[in-house]
């Protein structure tokens, strides 16, 4: 199906199964519920998993294939919000132009600093992508505050010209007149689920994304990236020019993270300098070698597990844990709360980074690789426990060569 063989097709139905379900497995943790207090921003919750399941993505295919780590892909992410919001201020309210405009920037920006980047490898690539996304944090921060807003952040105002837009034309961020922020109640299995167009929206470029990367791996250029990886001198050798290669795989992986930070715009309409910072260009990092790097689920599993949890930990303050801990004697109960406030709330970075040792310790192969040894261990347990039920027929003798 779609230029898949079989195996890759039922990995490509199971992610569209997934995100279009994932309205209905938050659901318990929404509003009005009794876990409402672990609902963590939903639904927008639901629109960081395909927005930053985009951009881990993209980075993937630039340091999962070719091994490449780039430090500066949040400049690519504030280049697209910055495109789309203008596109808002000039034509209209449609996220269509403006996503348009936010990959074809993207990607020529990511095209001038990878040229002058991929002269260098290893360690020396990582700082001048880390130096160029410093720079143009800078650049957006102080001196493009004309284009930028500087430290206030780009915006849509009612005396901006938007062209296109007319009477019947929505004010809010839309496709086609469909509002990004329509929800609506609707009924599936007996049960009351919140369909918001915005999710729904971002989930369909998220499956599209996430299969042009499948197609991007499976491909000769794929093959090509990976031989990078493993020994680019060993084709260097051989007369093979590399570069073109992994300026290519730089290039696509910014555009995706452009289209990352359109959509990003598109949800709320607004672009700031911070979304340039080296923390956003750290966040996807973390997302992709959490996951996996180089694995095609990994991304995916890194930026939901990420995020929900993100907003899960910042929630829980000093009074949410006196309740969770009220059973305690009161000198234990006031321990234990002291000890976990540092990994909870404004400190939940902590907790992030003890998750992330944990995983780079034990399972250096991220989320994938721990779904793979639990999927081994099952099939061992299953093969012992069918061994066995056949020792245990009558009239059954085992042979010598058993």
């Amino acid at each position: 199906m779609l230029g898949l063989d079989k195996n890759d097709t039922k990995l490509l139905l199971i992610v569209i199964c997934l995100t279009m379900a994932t309205p209905i497995l938050l659901q318990p943790f929404a509003e009005g519920s009794g876990m409402a207090q672990f609902n963590a921003g939903y639904p927008d919750l639901m629109q960081r998993f395909a927005i930053f399941g985009i951009f881990a993505i993209g980075f993937n295919i630039l340091f999962g294939l070719t091994g490449y780590l780039s430090f500066g892909h949040a400049a690519f992410l504030g280049v697209g919000s910055y495109s789309t919001v203008w596109m808002f201020k000039l034509l209209s309210m449609n996220v269509l132009p403006g996503l348009i405009l936010a990959v074809i920037l993207s990607g020529l920006f990511a095209l001038l600093i990878g040229y002058i980047s991929l002269r260098r490898s290893g360690i020396y690539f990582s700082i001048l992508t880390l130096a160029f996304a410093q720079m143009s944090f800078n650049i957006a921060y102080s001196v493009l505050t004309p284009l930028t807003n500087g430290e206030t952040g780009l915006q849509v105002y009612a005396s901006d010209p938007q062209y296109l837009m007319d009477e019947t034309s929505l004010t809010s961020t839309h496709f086609f007149g469909l509002a990004m922020s329509a929800s609506q109640k609707v009924l599936f299995l007996g049960r009351e689920f919140t369909f918001n167009f915005g999710y729904y929206f971002c989930a369909v470029i998220a499956i599209a994304a996430f299969y042009l990367s499948l197609r991007i791996f499976r491909s000769p250029f794929g093959l090509m990236l990976r031989a990078i990886k493993t020994n680019q001198t060993r084709l260097n050798y051989t007369g093979i020019n590399t570069r073109p290669y992994a300026l290519a795989a730089f290039v696509i992986s910014g555009m995706y993270a452009g289209l990352a930070g359109g959509l990003l715009a598109s949800m709320d309409p607004l672009a700031g300098a911070e979304r340039m910072q080296w923390t956003e260009s750290g966040t996807v990092v973390l997302m992709t070698i959490l996951g996996g790097a180089g694995t095609l689920m990994g991304p995916v599993l890194g930026a939901g597990f990420i995020k929900y949890f993100e907003n899960i930990f910042s929630k829980i303050n000093e009074n949410v844990l006196h309740q969770w801990f009220s059973w305690m004697p009161d000198g234990l109960e006031d321990a234990v709360v002291w000890v976990l406030h540092f990994f909870v709330g404004k400190g939940w970075s902590l907790t992030l980074g003890g998750l992330f040792m944990l995983v780079v310790i034990f399972l250096p192969g991220g989320l994938v690789e721990g779904g793979q040894r639990i999927a081994a261990l099952l099939r061992r347990m299953r093969n012992k426990s069918d061994g066995k039920s056949a020792g245990d027929k009558p009239g059954t003798t085992p042979t010598a060569a058993e």
